[in-house]
């Protein structure tokens, strides 16, 4: 198995990292039916609403 010769100096690892660092928090919209944030293209989690429809069954 190889093994490296030499420390991989703060500058190369940061530099590879840095892509990862530039995320920002996802995007929100509203539900149309209760009018609560959540993710887009997903089903709410405060209604269990998508594309107007009842998805989960409540209880």
């Amino acid at each position: 198995m190889a093994t490296p010769k030499r420390r991989t100096s703060h500058a190369k690892s940061m530099s590879r990292k840095a892509p990862n660092m530039k995320r920002t928090a996802p995007a929100l919209s509203t539900c149309p039916q209760c009018h609560e944030p959540k993710l887009p293209h997903r089903v709410c989690p405060n209604c269990n609403y998508y594309d107007g429809k009842a998805i989960v069954a409540e209880d």
